[in-house]
């Protein structure tokens, strides 16, 4: 009998293990099948990604090609021109030279003949190179899309390194991230509007500072500038930038809330704000408004409005106008643009670090712009800034104001 009940119980648990090796091999099968799917869908994303990059490279390479090719085509044709013409003179100075000087009509035919041929082809220097090539902006293009991309996988490694966290945890986090969307704040917050009037009591008084001025800027006064063609003959200045058509504002900004105006009047151009101590010999990649750790602009480019800071471009959906409002707040941290119509404040964007850094990575997608204002934006605040501007392009022009009859009050600190 005993040894009876002993082998029941044996096959019992036989019975039972038997059970538990059948659910383990289906789990087992489970995750293979579940890690070969998604290997399969993870390929296809990335061939998906590369094509999409491919096809961008392809782009972009041909629009440096075709752009190579029409500047060719124009600066080969004057060329070509200029050759021909020369021929031409070349050949009516030696009929010139071989009339003998006592034949007084055919001497005056041969020079009235040379005179007409420079007459009808023009004289002077062919066009010089542009000032800048359109297509020279490409590998800009090309590095912001890089970064972009660099920014992205690293965060998108975080979070799949940070996987298995309880759903708690996770709930919590989304409930964070949309609490912080709604916080009138934050950067996403972009619908307000508010009188001018209001930010007139914080007015600020630009002068332009032309020991800064790049020798392709023309200042009006301390009041307007205009990028020209033909350098200036400024002198020698060791805040003047020499690589990037910029100028910056007299003096310097270091705590309180400041508010000025500029007016757009024509062609590409950047308004911001950049540290006092950056250095106006940068390089043309790394010293331009926007495009490093030290200044912070709102760009207009001929077609829409984009931020730009540390490298990084946000583009803004919002229409052009001619009027952009710029407030610094060193309390807040924040700087902030606006779109100026009739007596109304409307926000472009408002630029300032994340409140709080959240500690889940799950919560939402990683916005790159904005991960790089909360590594490095409050870091400018550390510094004296001054009100800067870059002209992109060689019509650019700009003025500084309004603020005239409204500020009336309003002494220059």
């Amino acid at each position: 009998a005993e040894q009876s009940k002993v082998l029941s119980a044996v096959e019992d648990r036989m019975d039972e293990l038997g059970a538990g090796i059948a659910q383990s091999r289906r789990t087992v099968a489970l995750i293979k099948s579940a890690a070969l799917a998604e290997r399969e869908r993870v390929c296809r994303l990335f061939t998906e990604a590369a094509a999409v990059l491919q096809g961008f490279q392809t782009e972009v390479l041909g629009f440096i090609e075709e752009g190579e090719a029409t500047m060719l085509g124009r600066s080969q044709g004057d060329l070509r021109r200029q050759e021909e013409q020369r021929s031409r003179l070349s050949r009516a100075r030696q009929d010139l030279s071989q009339v003998p000087e006592a034949d007084s009509v055919s001497f005056l035919q041969q020079e009235l003949l040379a005179l007409r041929l420079a007459l009808e082809e023009g004289c002077g220097p062919g066009p010089g190179p542009p000032r800048e090539l359109s297509f020279t902006k490409s590998s800009q293009a090309v590095r912001a899309v890089r970064d972009a991309l660099t920014v992205a996988c690293a965060s998108q490694w975080e979070q799949l390194r940070g996987l298995g966290g309880d759903e708690d945890e996770l709930q919590k986090s989304g409930t964070e991230a949309d609490a912080e969307s709604q916080d009138p704040d934050s950067t996403n917050s972009l619908e307000s509007e508010a009188p001018r009037d209001y930010f007139l009591k914080f007015a600020y008084i630009v002068d332009l500072d032309s020991d800064t001025a790049d020798k392709y800027l023309q200042l009006f006064g301390t009041k307007g500038v205009k990028r020209v063609l033909c350098p200036i003959n400024y002198p020698e200045s060791p805040t003047r930038f020499t690589h990037c058509e910029q100028v910056l504002g007299e003096g310097a900004l270091d705590r309180g809330t400041y508010y000025w105006e500029v007016e757009i009047i024509e062609g590409w151009v950047s308004v911001g704000v950049m540290a006092e101590d950056f250095s106006p010999q940068e390089p043309y990649d790394r010293g331009r408004l926007g495009r490093n750790a030290h200044s912070c602009c709102l760009q207009w480019n001929g077609r829409s409005f984009s931020i730009w800071f540390h490298g990084l471009e946000a583009p803004l959906p919002q229409p052009f106008s001619p009027t952009v409002g710029i407030c610094l707040e060193y309390a807040d941290r924040a700087l902030t643009f606006y779109a100026v119509r009739d007596g109304k404040m409307s926000l472009l964007r408002r630029l300032k670090a994340s409140r709080a850094r959240r500690s889940s990575s799950l919560a939402s997608p990683i916005d790159p712009f904005q991960s790089r204002l909360d590594s490095h934006f409050a870091g400018l605040f550390a510094r004296r800034l001054k009100p800067a501007f870059f002209l992109e392009s060689v019509d650019a022009h700009l003025q500084i104001g309004p603020l005239k009859k409204s500020c009336i009050s309003v002494l220059k600190r």
